[in-house]
C-alpha cells in the first residue's frame, strides 16, 4: 500500500527536483508551492528548512551518500539522488526521527523512481541512520586529500568558491575570517524589511526590532511578513540590509539639492530603485530606472507602484546609456549584474549553478556598464558601484577601472556608511565597503561611491 507523502516533504523535494532539473531559483520557486499547498505556519517553515538545507548542504551530503551507497553520486539516477539528499538533511541535520525520515523518503523514492529504487534509497539511509553525524563528518573529512578540499567538503562551497572567498577576505584585511564566513553562509538568515522613507517607519513594525545596521531597517525572527499592512500595501519591503545600505550610500552621500536626476542603470528586479525612489521624493530629486530585461523590468515596475506618481522605467541595454545620455545625471546606481556569491545564504543552490569560467565575461559587463554610467554621470555627480559578490575580479577589479580608464575618483565610501548605520560596522578603512554575513548580519555586498571630476568633459 503506498503511503502519503506529507505535504512539506512533497513541496520540498518538488523544489529540490525544479532546481536540479530546470535551474529553478528556490527563492521564488518555494512561495508559489507553499500557496499552492496551502502550507502555513510551522508547516510552511518545515518544507522552507527541508528546501533550503537541503541545497545548502548539497555538497556535504553528496559524499556521505557516496560513503553509504559505495557509489559515484553522477551514477545515481537524479530524482532519487534528490530523494537521498532530503533523507540525508533530515537524518544528519534535523531532529526527525529515523523512521519518518526513511518512510517518506521511500514513498518519494516510489513517486519518482522504479521499484528496485525504493530498496536502493531504503538501504543508504538506514546506512547513513547507523552512524552518528560526528563520525559521518570525521569519515567524509578522512576522504579528502588537502586542507581546501576538506573545508570544501565540511562547509559545503564547491573548492573554487572558498579559493575566491580567501582572496577576497584577504584584500578587505580579513585573513583568518574563512570558517567564519563559510559556517555563515550555511545559516538561514532572518527576514529582513525595508520601510521606504515618507511611507513608512520602521518602529512602526510591532513585534520586529529595529535593524544593525540600515536606519530604515526592521528585522523579523520568522513568520510570514504579509501579516504587517505596510508589507501588503508595498510601504514596507523584504529586503536585505546590504541592500538597503547600497542605495542610501548614494542617496545620503551628500545633501539632495532639488532638481537633482538620479538614474537606477540595473535596476531590476526594482528594491533598490525603491528606496532610491522615497529618498529623491522626499529630497525632491526625480529618479529613472532603467532594465534590460523586460520581465525584470515588469518587476521594477511593481516594485514602484507604490508611488502616487512612479519613476519612469526604460528598457535599454546599460551599456549604450551613457553614449545617449551623456552628462544627464547627478547620481548613478551601478547594481552591476555579477555571480551573486554574496547572497549564498538566500539563494543556497547558487553556489552549485556558478563556475569560475562566469567571473571573465561578468567583469567584462561590468567594466563596460562602469564606462557607460561614467559618461552619463554629470561632472560632480556621483557614481555608486554595487556588486552582491565579494570576488575581486567583480570588486577591486572595478575600482581599478573606475579610476584609471574613467577617470573617477573614489570617495569615502567608509565614512559614508559608517555615517548612516545603525551600530559600528568595523568597516576597515578604505575607499571601498565590504560587508560580509559574518561580520555584519549582511549579504557580503560591495559598495564604492566615485565622483566625477568638475572639470571633466561631458563624454566623460
Amino acid at each position: 500500500m503506498r503511503s502519503a507523502i506529507q505535504p512539506a516533504r512533497r513541496v520540498a523535494f518538488e523544489v529540490i527536483r525544479a532546481v536540479s532539473e530546470t535551474d529553478a531559483y528556490a527563492n521564488l520557486l518555494l512561495p508559489v508551492k507553499l500557496d499552492r499547498a496551502g502550507l502555513r505556519g510551522p508547516d510552511a517553515a518545515l518544507a522552507t528548512e527541508l528546501a533550503y538545507g537541503t541545497l545548502r548542504r548539497r555538497g556535504y551530503y553528496d559524499r556521505v551518500i557516496e560513503l553509504a551507497a559505495s557509489r559515484s553520486i553522477v551514477d545515481i539516477d537524479p530524482p532519487i539522488r534528490d530523494v537521498l539528499r532530503l533523507g540525508a538533511h533530515q537524518l544528519l541535520s534535523m531532529r526527525v526521527a529515523t523512521h519518518a525520515a526513511v518512510d517518506e523518503s521511500v514513498s518519494l523514492a516510489r513517486s519518482n523512481g522504479s521499484q528496485s529504487a525504493t530498496g536502493f534509497v531504503n538501504g543508504v539511509l538506514r546506512a547513513i541512520s547507523r552512524t552518528n553525524p560526528e563520525d559521518w563528518l570525521s569519515r567524509v573529512l578522512g576522504a579528502q586529500a588537502t586542507v581546501e578540499e576538506r573545508l570544501a567538503a565540511e562547509y559545503s562551497h564547491p573548492a573554487w568558491i572558498i579559493r575566491a572567498f580567501r582572496l577576497a577576505l584577504a584584500a578587505d584585511g580579513r585573513e583568518g575570517e574563512l570558517v567564519d564566513l563559510l559556517d555563515a553562509d550555511n545559516v538561514a538568515p532572518l527576514v529582513s524589511l525595508a520601510a521606504l522613507p515618507g511611507l513608512a517607519e520602521p518602529s512602526g513594525l510591532t513585534g520586529a526590532r529595529l535593524g544593525r545596521l540600515s536606519p530604515i531597517a526592521a528585522t523579523s525572527e520568522g513568520g510570514d511578513p504579509s501579516r504587517w499592512d505596510a508589507v501588503r500595501e508595498g510601504r514596507v519591503r523584504v529586503q536585505d540590509e546590504g541592500s538597503q545600505i547600497a542605495a542610501l550610500a548614494l542617496s545620503r552621500a551628500r545633501p539632495i539639492r532639488a532638481g537633482e536626476s538620479w538614474l537606477d542603470l540595473c535596476a531590476g528586479p526594482g528594491g533598490k530603485a525603491a528606496v532610491l525612489a522615497a529618498e529623491a521624493l522626499n529630497g525632491g530629486a526625480t529618479l529613472v530606472a532603467n532594465e534590460v530585461s523586460p520581465v525584470r523590468a515588469e518587476l521594477v515596475r511593481h516594485a514602484l507602484a507604490v508611488f502616487q506618481n512612479p519613476p519612469t522605467v526604460l528598457e535599454r541595454d546599460g551599456r549604450e546609456f551613457g553614449s545617449h545620455h551623456a552628462a544627464s545625471f547627478d547620481r548613478i546606481l551601478l547594481d552591476a549584474p555579477c555571480s551573486g556569491l554574496g547572497a549564498l545564504r538566500r539563494r543556497p543552490e547558487a553556489r552549485w549553478r556558478k563556475q569560475p569560467s562566469d567571473i571573465p565575461a561578468l567583469t567584462k559587463l561590468q567594466l563596460e556598464l562602469i564606462s557607460s554610467a561614467a559618461a552619463a554621470l554629470k561632472p560632480g555627480g556621483i557614481l555608486a558601484y554595487v556588486t552582491c559578490s565579494p570576488h575581486v575580479g567583480e570588486t577591486r577589479v572595478a575600482v581599478q577601472h573606475a579610476v584609471h580608464s574613467c577617470s573617477l575618483v573614489p570617495l569615502d565610501t567608509t565614512g559614508v556608511v559608517t555615517s548612516l548605520s545603525r551600530n559600528d560596522p568595523r568597516l576597515p578603512l578604505g575607499d571601498a565597503v565590504q560587508l560580509w554575513p559574518h561580520v555584519h548580519g549582511t549579504d557580503a555586498m560591495f559598495i564604492a561611491l566615485f565622483e566625477k571630476p568638475r572639470e571633466a568633459q561631458a563624454a566623460g
